[in-house]
């Protein structure tokens, strides 16, 4: 399993990830909760510069890989060892933990720590710990 250290490339996404909730924020007032932001775009009710603003930025974030593929002439490697089916549980499940939580990693752990919330704070630790065991469990005591 290659789990490379690229603590540039990671700083770099980092600041990136950091500068458009800033920015969202300053221009609109929404927090960077992709859970959020996603919802918005098919709920009843929302008002239209609300559904578009939310609808550019998850198109910025799916333009993600096809930027870089343009910017670097190859498309980013992403390798997950895992079947489809257990991806897509995985996927529902996440999609549980968001509508649960009421919020999503980027909502609680990148604008709801940054602003003090205590409510973020508890939630991203109690899933960091949920992912620390996960990672813990199948590496060390079910896989290889």
């Amino acid at each position: 399993m290659d789990t490379s250290f690229t603590p540039w490339l990671s700083l770099g996404g980092g600041m990136m990830i950091g500068a458009s909730a800033v920015l969202l924020m300053a221009t609109n007032g929404r927090i960077a909760g992709i859970s959020g932001l996603t919802s918005r775009i098919f709920a009843r009710g929302t008002d239209g510069e609300a559904r578009g603003v939310s609808a550019l930025f998850v198109l910025g974030l799916l333009m993600a890989a096809p930027i870089w593929m343009l910017v670097s002439g190859d498309w980013p490697r992403q390798w997950v060892p895992s079947s489809p089916a257990l991806m897509a549980v995985a996927g529902l499940l996440v999609g549980f933990g968001a509508v649960y939580g009421s919020g999503c990693t980027s909502g609680h752990g990148v604008c709801g720590i940054s602003r003090g919330s205590m409510r973020s704070i508890t939630a991203t630790a109690v899933f960091m710990a949920a992912a620390f065991a996960t990672v813990f469990v199948t590496r060390h005591l079910i896989g290889s």
